[in-house]
């Protein structure tokens, strides 16, 4: 058996595909790579194929229509056979000293049938055009090189959370997690991160630089202007979040994944809120009454923890020019921090 699948869902990307796939092949034999075509019209298919015949042990290749990075996330799993499960995007990266390290420790907790059910290792945001980056890290989270259990995870704070690109999960424990991605809808990578975590008991934090994340696309869907017009997909998978696991069932976890949790609920709630309050139009107005609806509808004390204790509580009553206002001020200041703008 593989030690590690690799996904790389692609659409449209045939510029910078190579160095994703490139930086996972150093891995050696013991990993396989699926590329994902995702009904590009660009060169894409031909290139993955390529890898195919190079590397006929080591590639797959998934040739489908479109349908999201969802889909090919969740077509990527299907056809998956390694004991780990990675998502890394097509114009992303893996450093190779880092992903080494990480392929020792698996064989080394291999070898003890110590397996954790969950890797997390840093990722880096590489903004290209500037050449500076940020290194999200979780040093002050968990304990370091151990494997360890949710009891031992230290409290997130703010806006800092376990990105999908932090996350190797045990496939399958994934698939009995039973994720299945919506298709056709962006920051789906927002469910990947939380819906599986309360199938994950055992954890092993690695203090590795693994995931190199690209930052300076004009399309990107963190781009500002993208992530205002596409308001109405982050409610989408806002209601997914909110559907997975009633609070009765999240007050019942351990204590530190019920508190990861609640803050993975509490962080995104306020960045869809702004996704939302960003611009104003009667429509956004009526589309966040609808989503407030939703919830309640799904979970009255959920609800009520959302809408009256959380972060998005100050600005929950503001008007809606003052909210918007407050909202942006509040991102411009977190884009310097992680030196996203």
């Amino acid at each position: 058996m593989k030690l590690i699948s690799f996904a790389v869902p692609c659409y449209n990307s045939a510029a910078y595909m190579r160095k994703c796939i490139d930086s996972i092949l150093t891995a050696g034999d013991e990993i396989e790579i699926i590329i994902v075509n995702d009904g590009s019209k660009d060169d894409t298919l031909s290139i993955a194929n390529e890898y195919l015949a190079q590397y006929p042990e080591i590639v797959k290749v998934v040739d489908k229509e479109n349908g999201g990075h969802g889909s090919g996330v969740n077509a990527g799993l299907k056809l998956a056979t390694g004991l780990y499960y990675k998502v890394v995007d097509s114009d992303d990266w893996l450093d190779e000293d880092a992903l080494q390290k990480l392929m020792a420790k698996i064989r080394e907790h291999q070898a003890a049938d110590t397996l954790p059910d969950l890797y997390v290792t840093n990722f880096v945001y590489e903004k290209v055009y500037d050449n500076t980056r940020h290194v999200s890290e979780y040093t002050d989270k968990f304990p370091q090189d151990v494997i360890c259990n949710w009891d031992k995870v230290k409290a997130f704070k703010y806006s800092h959370m376990m990105m999908m690109h932090a996350l190797l999960y045990k496939r399958e424990k994934l698939i009995e997690s039973g994720l299945e991605l919506p298709e056709h809808t962006f920051y789906v990578d927002e469910i990947y991160a939380y819906q599986p975590l309360p199938y994950m008991k055992t954890i092993c934090y690695l203090n590795l630089d693994l995931y190199r994340y690209f930052i300076g696309r004009s399309d990107q869907s963190i781009n500002r202007s993208n992530f205002i017009k596409r308001y109405d997909q982050q409610i989408r998978v806002m209601l997914c979040l909110t559907g997975a696991y009633k609070w009765s069932e999240i007050k019942k976890m351990p204590k530190g994944l019920k508190k990861y949790m609640w803050h993975t609920l509490n962080a995104i709630m306020i960045t869809t809120v702004y996704f939302i309050c960003a611009e104003y139009s009667k429509d956004r107005k009526q589309k966040l009454k609808e989503m407030w609806k939703k919830i309640k509808a799904q979970d009255r004390a959920l609800y009520k923890k959302l809408r009256h204790r959380s972060y998005s509580t100050a600005v929950n009553y503001m008007p809606w020019r003052l909210r918007s206002w407050v909202m942006n001020l509040a991102y411009d200041r977190l884009c310097k921090t992680v030196k996203l703008g």
